[in-house]
């Protein structure tokens, strides 16, 4: 079965069996997805042991451009260091440079050059996220957001035809 992931031989993936790839994924040179790091304790829910050993899960028509670094959010939780899973919507595009350790990314985000998306914030559905933010940790983004700055702040309401602008089939298409 073809999934129509396009990954480049030089990018860095790492614990390839913990990443999903939802199809039409694109994934450029350089860039690193880290699979290898995912949660060691057990998981206190009855999920099936398959589920629990997805570190990294990504929707359909994604596209993380070059030198982007996918790293899954971690943290110490009674006494025990653990990395914890990442979700990843689809139409989700991240630009070159950009370093994403969120828990949770909607449908249809766009995130810009060099940007920094911290431990376990979570970006709800239609976000554009502009170039150079830094986004802390345990930050929840609205849906519908422009988010831009230093720590990253709502700057403005998307329309809500913005899933329009945001969709990444035509992108998929020229590659």
């Amino acid at each position: 079965m073809d999934t129509g992931n396009k990954v480049s031989r030089k990018s860095n993936i790492l614990g390839s069996q913990n990443i999903i790839l939802g199809g039409k994924t694109i994934i450029q040179a350089e860039c690193t997805v880290r699979g290898d790091l995912r949660r060691t304790i057990p998981s206190s829910s009855t999920s099936s042991s398959n589920s629990a050993n997805v570190a990294i899960a990504v929707g359909r028509y994604c596209f993380f451009s070059r030198s982007s670094i996918l790293r899954p959010p971690c943290k110490i939780l009674k006494g025990q260091f653990s990395y914890y899973p990442m979700k990843i919507g689809d139409h989700v595009f991240v630009g070159e440079g950009s370093v994403i350790e969120a828990a949770v990314m909607g449908n249809w985000v766009k995130v810009g050059r060099d940007c920094v998306i911290g431990k376990f914030a979570i970006i709800k559905d239609c976000v554009r996220i502009e170039d150079g933010t830094v986004i802390a940790p345990n930050t929840v983004i609205p849906s519908f957001s422009l988010v831009r700055g230093r720590p990253g702040v709502v700057v403005e309401e998307l329309p809500e035809t913005a899933p329009e602008g945001l969709d990444l089939k035509q992108l998929y298409r020229m590659m």
